[in-house]
């Protein structure tokens, strides 16, 4: 294999099932660098993928591949061609050999990335506030419920009062940067914890407080049932089981697409982002057939307390405002200062704002807003979600509280349960969920729950 006028500076060959049979120059060491061997499959993943392209279509590929080798970044030309002896090879011709620094990440981006994958790895999150006080709690992990029940019932007490630091014998809380990234044990699990703190607050994080990530050194084992055979209850057992890995899927793809181990070509990036698009939407659909036997359970409940429905809706602006802002959405929520007293559980109502803003903004036209409105009539406090969508005709406002409707919508149409899991929770805080819309006038979506003093 040769090209006119091209200056190889390695080749290389490869057998049926893509192993590397003979390298030469740069090309060896590159493959030595980066963990492979002769005899094993070239370690090399951007020239792997156009050898396996040529293999299987029997054509010739020539393109440009790069890779990363500590602290550079090698870029080059391959000639890549089904092998003329016939063994189902291929030959290997490199050209064009480019070597530069590797490009630092800006530390800001390091983080952010950083805190995007300690969310998906977390089995328990908690609020804290500047000086590290626990706040709220939650946990999915059922080796966590004693911790998350102890810690619930201490807030206002450091965090590190309910675990054991490993190694670490001085005066808690320590600065939270000495702190990040520690590992612990917690009472009643017998996983080791990594202990990851989000600090909160723009130009002095920490002064708005922290998000405590834990994650756990490894899955939890499933756990054996004596007497008879039963069903595995979705919400309470088979849901942490099934998080787990589906969010160690997500963050790891997410450490690709973000590029934070290292340069990437564009195209593997977006493989990356789309197997992490399809992780999310998968972990949707766990949460929501959790939620559903959760309420539709004959004892379903809600613990109301008096919240301010306002507080509830910048939060839940606050959260999504990352989504919003990547379609060009403006949310527009109650202005500092409004507050709509209510009786309602406060973990509940931000669960199907959350399930309201976000369908606002994922059916809603780009470079447009969404409005959350209050209002109070009778006794009934309410909060409108606005959208300037498509809307729905009489029809669809019939069957869009209905299990599992779409209304014949594609992939992004979620699992259809959203919306119906969100009715339950309103009439069982005793209020309701209603639509109002007409098409091409948007779509406006009112909780109602029982107004406070």
């Amino acid at each position: 294999m040769a090209g006119i006028g091209i200056q190889y500076v390695a080749r290389a060959k490869t057998d049926a099932e893509d192993r590397l049979v003979e390298a030469d120059g740069k090309l060896a060491e590159l493959n030595r660098a980066s963990g492979g061997g002769a005899g094993e499959t070239l370690a090399v993943p951007e020239l792997l993928a156009l050898v396996v392209k040529a293999r299987e279509y029997g054509l010739r590929v020539s393109r440009p591949f790069t890779a990363v080798v500590g602290d550079e970044v090698v870029t080059a030309w391959a000639d890549i061609a089904p092998a003329e002896d016939g063994d189902g090879g291929c030959e290997i011709a490199i050209a064009d050999w480019q070597v530069e620094p590797r490009a630092p990440i800006a530390e800001d981006d390091i983080a952010q990335k950083r805190a995007e994958i300690s969310r998906h790895l977390a089995e328990s999150t908690a609020r804290l506030d500047a000086d590290q006080n626990l706040l709220s709690i939650e946990t999915d992990a059922p080796d966590l419920v004693e911790f998350a029940q102890a810690a619930g019932q201490g807030t206002g007490r450091p965090w590190t009062d309910f675990v054991s630091l490993a190694g670490d014998t001085h005066e808690q809380p320590m600065h939270w940067q000495l702190l990040d990234g520690s590992t612990c044990r917690i009472e009643g699990s017998t996983r080791e914890w990594t202990a990851f703190l989000e600090p909160l607050g723009q130009r002095n994080p920490g002064s708005g407080g922290f998000v405590l990530h834990l994650s756990a050194s490894a899955p939890l084992a499933p756990q054996g049932s004596a007497g008879q055979p039963r069903t595995p209850s979705l919400g309470r057992e088979l849901t942490p089981v099934l998080r787990q890995p589906v969010n160690r899927i997500i963050a790891n793809a997410e450490t690709i697409r973000t590029k934070l181990a290292g340069p990437l070509r564009d195209e593997y990036s977006e493989y990356a982002a789309d197997i992490a698009s399809a992780g999310q939407h998968l972990l949707g659909l766990i949460d929501d057939l959790a939620d559903l036997e959760v309420v539709e359970a004959e004892d379903f409940s809600t613990a109301p307390d008096r919240i301010d429905l306002a507080d509830v809706a910048r939060r839940a602006c606050g959260i999504l405002g990352v989504r919003a802002a990547e379609r060009g959405i403006t949310l527009d929520p109650p202005p500092e200062g409004e507050s709509q007293r209510a009786v309602a559980e406060f973990r509940r109502v931000l669960q199907v704002l959350l399930n309201l803003i976000g369908n606002a903004i994922r059916y809603s036209p780009e470079k447009s807003r969404v409005w959350i409105r209050l209002d109070e009539i009778g006794e009934q406090a309410t909060i409108t979600v606005a959208d300037q969508g498509h809307g729905l005709d009489s029809e669809q406002q019939e069957k869009v509280f209905e299990k599992f409707e779409r209304l014949g919508r594609g992939e992004d149409g979620g699992s259809g349960l959203g919306l119906y899991i969100s009715r339950r929770i309103a009439r069982a805080m005793g209020g309701d969920l209603t639509v109002e819309s007409a098409p091409g006038q948007g779509a406006r979506f009112t909780l109602s729950v029982p107004a406070g003093a």
